[in-house]
């Protein structure tokens, strides 16, 4: 019945239902996760919670539902939970001057904007910056650059989607608590929701992003939203304040916009403290390419998501259309054929591998060969090609010199250590072969690789970063003692097609 809900268990996991159980439609949810494998590439994984319950969860080969993953921008709502506690200690209040916190870094002479710059403005993204301050990040003390930057506007009166903002958050806790933001929330948030095994990336100054960086697991986000959905209340103690969670998920900012306002745009219906507002009276945090963590309060349900999208808007419609439709205020009959059907789906989800024959082609054999690459982004000098029955093994060297130095080959905010050296990974043909690979100079990260022939001498391989929303397809085609390689990413802040790299035989 509605109110009433089971409780986690005492890792924190939350408890499993059937749909229909918990009011839920198992049609629905077949539906939207259909629609999501027709229309949208590709989510990663997903949680689906109503009334304190699972209902249904799943992930695409080769994602797992165990694994963490980048959450981008969504760290911005844990920041937020994190000003929040800090706010409930005494510690700070809301209406604070910013100018108060870090007294010898501010400008001698700050501006009347500066000075009536306030803790609020900068969870509201209101500061009265006219543009991102994302690259006082890339400075060697991002809070002087912060505070040096002109603010053009009177805090309040203008939205700006602002990564230097939450960045400023993350500072000013970390200098009242003297603890940085991961640390402080670990007794405090992490260790009451049996979230374990949190990675949050830092600044050199060693001050959490805030703004991203956050590593979770899609569980993780689901006991997150449900705390926010119960309105900070866990098991039988209150972790959040109720009314930092109504101040936070409210509609603070007005970011409809002024030339083309879209209702339809779940991008246009508010910003709160570091949340968004949602149609249908929801809220979510979110981050790029569409880590989503929607909470639907008067369904009261909750929605996780991890993706490699770069349509959000489109995962959010499908939601909209379909799941929200299929959540209803009684327990349902059970769910008989569409349940039976729903289980296997979930049961079969699955990245799609490359288009193409899995079986080896007649010249496979001959193709299997060592080629000395030209000089390239991701620092290439060497491929080894060996096709077996059942897959490729691809032994790769990247060094120092064979970069292009000073081009960035994806600018993922935080970045990652160049890393140099002899690797190799393993690539099923049609299936997908876990690996342990440095595949761009970036530092070694699980992967999963699936290939196909496209003709005799082609051969495409997709390379998946399973904890990142980043899948890498590389085209090989082979011609006599000559090579070429084609690279893509799936979605990007910059370019996400590279030049093509050329090769010869040794």
């Amino acid at each position: 019945m509605p109110g009433e809900y089971p409780l986690p268990r005492r890792d924190g996991a939350l408890p499993r239902r059937e749909p229909e159980e918990q009011g839920v439609s198992s049609r629905a949810v077949l539906e939207f996760i259909k629609a999501a494998d027709r229309q949208v590439d590709s989510l990663h994984s997903f949680m689906l919670v109503r009334r304190g319950a699972v209902v249904a969860e799943g992930a695409w080969i080769p994602y797992r539902i165990d694994l963490p993953h980048m959450l981008f921008s969504l760290s911005k709502s844990f920041t937020s939970a994190a000003v929040g506690l800090a706010v409930a200690e005494g510690r700070l209040g809301v209406d604070d001057p910013v100018l108060r916190f870090f007294p010898r870094k501010n400008p001698r002479r700050p501006s009347s904007n500066l000075e009536a710059m306030r803790l609020r403005h900068l969870l509201a993204m209101n500061t009265g910056h006219d543009q991102d301050a994302r690259g006082c990040l890339d400075t060697g003390d991002p809070v002087k650059a912060f505070l040096a930057l002109p603010v053009e506007h009177e805090p309040g009166s203008h939205f700006v989607y602002n990564n230097g903002a939450t960045f400023m958050l993350s500072a000013i806790v970390q200098e009242l608590t003297g603890r940085r933001v991961s640390e402080y929330l670990r007794p405090r948030l992490f260790e009451p929701l049996g979230i374990v095994g949190q990675r949050w990336e830092a600044h050199p100054r060693g001050i959490d992003f805030g703004a991203f960086g956050l590593n979770l697991k899609i569980e993780d986000i689901a006991r997150f939203g449900q705390l926010l959905l119960k309105k900070g209340r866990w098991e039988d103690g209150e972790v959040l304040s109720p009314s930092w969670i109504e101040a936070a998920t409210a509609k603070v900012s007005e970011n409809a916009s002024a030339e083309s306002p879209d209702p339809s745009s779940d991008w246009q219906q508010g910003y709160g403290f570091q949340f968004w507002r949602c149609r249908h009276g929801a809220y979510r945090g979110d981050g790029a390419f569409g880590q989503f963590c929607i909470v639907m309060p008067k369904e009261e349900a909750v929605l996780a998501v991890f993706a490699g999208t770069a349509d959000m808007q489109l995962t959010l419609d499908l939601v909209w259309e379909h799941l929200l439709l299929g959540l209803r205020d009684e327990a349902l009959p059970a769910g008989g054929t569409s349940a039976a059907e729903l289980r296997e789906y979930l049961a079969g989800l699955r990245l799609r591998p490359p288009e193409g024959k899995a079986a080896p082609s007649a010249s496979a054999s001959s193709l299997s060969r060592a080629y000395r690459l030209g000089r390239n982004l991701a620092g290439l000098e060497r491929l080894a090609f060996h096709f077996g029955p059942d897959e490729l093994e691809l032994q790769y060297r990247i060094t120092r010199h064979n970069a292009r130095l000073g081009e960035a080959r994806r600018s993922t905010p935080g970045g990652f250590p160049q890393a140099y050296g002899d690797f190799r990974l393993r690539c099923g043909y049609g299936s997908w072969r876990p690996n342990l690979a440095n595949l761009d100079g970036r530092g070694m990260r699980s992967c999963s690789c699936s290939g196909a022939w496209t003709a005799p001498a082609s051969f495409s391989m997709k390379s998946a970063a399973v904890e990142t929303p980043f899948v890498t397809t590389l085209d090989f085609r082979f011609e006599g003692e000559a090579l070429r390689v084609e690279a893509r990413d799936n979605v990007g802040f910059g370019p996400t097609e590279f030049p093509p790299i050329e090769g010869r035989a040794i």
